[in-house]
């Protein structure tokens, strides 16, 4: 069964956020890592929204908006400035070069499979997260499969983690199992992190597939902190880890932002846990089922508040704000801060710039956000 990634059927959704790199950046380039030293636009100027690539509904390769995308869920960039995106609905990968032209690296067009294989010629379902590590091979949570997958700078499709059963269980490469991996993460040591949405844990798969669990308990839904195994969440739906082996989770049925230290304990880093729009600190925010995320060199995160339409900006302090965006007004409106428009936007990546990249599930397209 096809799922959506707009907020309505919110089952597998998720994004996956990688920071670009500058090539000569000394910090290799890991999904939802801080981004490049390079980056001086941490302190936010006004919010200037563009289209990027896309232009409705299809699978069209081609430049800018002679391209197209079904319901993209997740975008990454590399260290040269391209932009991968996991076109959701359409079971592919997709890449945009920096001029904006869109070619599709891997899948196959509308042929949900586990098929590994070259480029085209391997499949996916529901591609829901993309991240990319220091040497460009690009890490897919493949929600329809239950698997998370690799895909190498020659495009060789390979399963990393999973068994394709719906599952919860620790070990090596496909005896472990997972159920709807959405959000994935790879710090600077080429772990990748997981957020298993079904299951609502956080996984973590060394360099050798091996899975463990870093927090949460299958079944246990709830939005308890605590160390492990301790804690809970529920539909985590993308993650974000920063220098000093933090993980930020976008807790999308909680309505929360969360923190889990290197020791894995897990705190409430943002959101009161009700449906809101507000700014604030801390607990004080509020969030609609924000399922993507990223962190930039100064530790502030950037949220894809995908049942809101927003773009909304954390503080390492936690102080709330809205950058884009117009409350209680989806659409697809380019512009100037709350005069721009997106409907429900899924994924989130910043480059060495300090441009935002954003996943506009409901309207098909990429969009650029520049300071």
């Amino acid at each position: 069964m096809k799922i959506s990634h707009s907020f309505i059927i919110l089952a597998l959704s998720a994004s996956v956020i990688v920071a670009c790199k500058k090539s000569n950046d000394p910090t290799p380039s890991s999904s939802n890592n801080s981004s490049s030293n390079n980056n001086n636009n941490t302190s936010n100027g006004p919010a200037v929204v563009t289209t990027f690539a896309g232009s409705g509904p299809g699978h069209n390769n081609g430049t800018g908006a002679a391209a197209s995308f079904f319901s993209p869920g997740a975008v990454a960039c590399d260290a040269s400035g391209n932009i991968y995106v996991a076109d959701s609905n359409n079971d592919l990968i997709r890449k945009i070069t920096p001029a904006g032209v869109v070619s599709t690296m891997a899948g196959t067009v509308n042929v949900s499979g586990k098929t590994n294989a070259t480029g085209t010629s391997a499949s996916f379902s529901n591609p829901a997260g993309i991240a990319i590590d220091a040497s460009g091979n690009v890490y897919v949570g493949d929600a329809g499969n239950n698997l998370v997958r690799k895909i190498t700078t020659g495009d060789v499709v390979s399963t990393l983690a999973g068994s394709s059963l719906n599952g919860n269980a620790n070990g090596t490469g496909t005896a472990a199992s997972f159920r709807a991996p959405s959000g994935v993460a790879v710090d600077a040591s080429g772990n990748v992190y997981v957020a298993d949405y079904n299951n609502s844990m956080i996984r973590k798969i060394t360099a050798g597939g091996v899975v463990t669990t870093i927090a949460g308990t299958s079944g246990n839904y709830g939005s308890t902190n605590g160390t492990g195994t301790a804690a809970s969440f529920n539909g985590p739906a993308a993650v974000a880890v920063d220098a000093s082996g933090n993980i930020y989770v976008a807790d999308s049925q909680n309505n929360l932002i969360r923190k889990i230290t290197s020791g894995g304990v897990v705190t409430t880093f943002a959101g009161s846990g009700n449906i809101g729009t507000s700014d604030g600190t801390g607990t004080a925010a509020s969030f609609n089922t924000p399922s993507g995320i990223v962190i930039d060199a100064s530790g502030n995160l950037y949220i894809a508040d995908t049942g809101n339409s927003l773009i909304r900006k954390i503080t390492s302090a936690g102080v709330v704000t809205t950058i884009a965006g117009s409350v209680g007004n989806p659409g697809f409106t380019n512009g100037t801060g709350t005069a721009a428009t997106f409907t429900n936007p899924a994924g989130i990546t910043i480059d060495a710039s300090g441009n935002l990249y954003i996943a506009d599930s409901g309207n098909n397209v990429i969009r650029k956000i520049t300071f």
